[in-house]
């Protein structure tokens, strides 16, 4: 009785942000980023506030789900996200994370992942991206009904697999062009052609709402506490950034260890840090969850070694998040890649900013 109350209560709720995202279909303005304009054959981009191919413009980014066990590590093409969220994937196994990585340049991705499954959070998220939703499966009694939403666009399985010696479920890796595994002989379709046969436009639709991030024109630094370091409280990987003053930008670290790429060595990196409070309702006893973004609640904007307080607020899947400082105003990002970690209210105390 009560899994089929959350059931019911999912899909009236996933009725009320079809509408709310329809409502809003065709009906919003760009934000303009403050950036000056590049010269022709480039513009900026509405994700990091630099300068990206002017072919570009119009592209619709996709939202890849990334395994964040230790055993999916290193990771591969991670560097390329725009903006990359982490949050608590399951309410089990020491409250694992997942990566969502948000990328506007997919073209360029020769291995990304390894992917795993979605949650209905995911889908929200992506939603106010305009995001194609790049994953492996899911739990198909929470997420069918967003996968059936008019705006909801996702590609889920069937990517290439890779003979990297792990378990199968570590295995699986996206590709741009088509992939035969050397090992094997198995040839897999990549993005480009997967898109297309799904008939998925490439570009923005009605369901966008423009630009969501509002980029300062030069490098600046809010008023602010000092944040040299921040440790999250997810415990199973103990994820923490740290200020890299020569290079102006926060490096991720989990599991004890640099976040790096594992065919370049780059290091994992963000200008941007963003960090919301959130409560989520548990969905059943496999640790299954979904958050209230819906919603509103505080947070913190760090950037360049200072952190400032902030609100967040989100009224549809297809609205963007927005956040603003202590006078209501919307926060100003600098140019650059942007980390997002959603973290649970009941442990939002536990955040260490230093």
């Amino acid at each position: 009785m009560k899994k089929r109350s959350i059931l019911a209560k999912f899909s009236g709720l996933c009725l009320a942000a079809a509408l709310a995202c329809t409502a809003f279909a065709f009906g919003s303005d760009s934000l303009s980023a403050s950036a000056t304009v590049p010269s022709t054959g480039a513009c900026i981009s509405e994700l990091t506030g630099l300068p990206i191919n002017a072919a570009l413009r119009n592209q619709r980014p996709i939202a890849v789900m990334v395994d964040n066990e230790k055993t999916a590590l290193p990771h591969f093409g991670l560097y390329q996200a725009d903006v990359v969220y982490e949050m608590m994937n399951s309410t089990a196994n020491g409250r694992i994370t997942r990566l969502m990585a948000i990328i506007k340049d997919w073209g360029s991705i020769t291995q990304l992942g390894s992917i795993r499954s979605t949650r209905p959070t995911n889908f929200m998220v992506a939603a106010e991206y305009n995001a194609i939703l790049v994953h492996d499966g899911g739990p198909a009694c929470y997420n069918q009904a967003y996968e059936k939403l008019p705006y909801t666009d996702h590609l889920s399985g069937g990517f290439a697999r890779f003979s990297n010696g792990k378990a199968t479920e570590f295995t699986e890796y996206v590709t741009y062009g088509g992939y035969k595994n050397p090992k094997t002989g198995k040839s897999y379709a990549g993005l480009a052609s997967r898109i297309a046969k799904e008939g998925i436009s490439t570009t923005y639709n009605g369901y966008y709402q423009g630009q969501g991030f509002r980029f300062a024109g030069t490098d600046y630094t809010p008023a602010g506490t000092a944040a040299s370091r921040i440790a999250l409280p997810f415990p199973h990987n103990k994820s923490q950034l740290a200020y890299n003053a020569a290079t102006g930008t926060y490096d991720y670290y989990e599991y004890g260890a640099a976040h790096k790429d594992a065919a370049l060595g780059i290091q994992t990196t963000f200008k941007n840090v963003i960090l919301i409070s959130c409560s989520y309702v548990k969905l059943d006893k496999n640790g299954y969850l979904v958050y209230n973004i819906l919603g509103n609640g505080p947070g913190y904007y760090i950037t360049n070694g200072s952190c400032t307080p902030i609100n967040w607020s989100k009224n549809a899947d297809c609205a963007h998040t927005v956040y603003t400082n202590a006078a209501g105003a919307m926060i100003n990002l600098n140019p650059g890649k942007t980390y997002i970690a959603i973290v649970p209210s009941d442990v939002w105390n536990q955040v260490v900013i230093q």
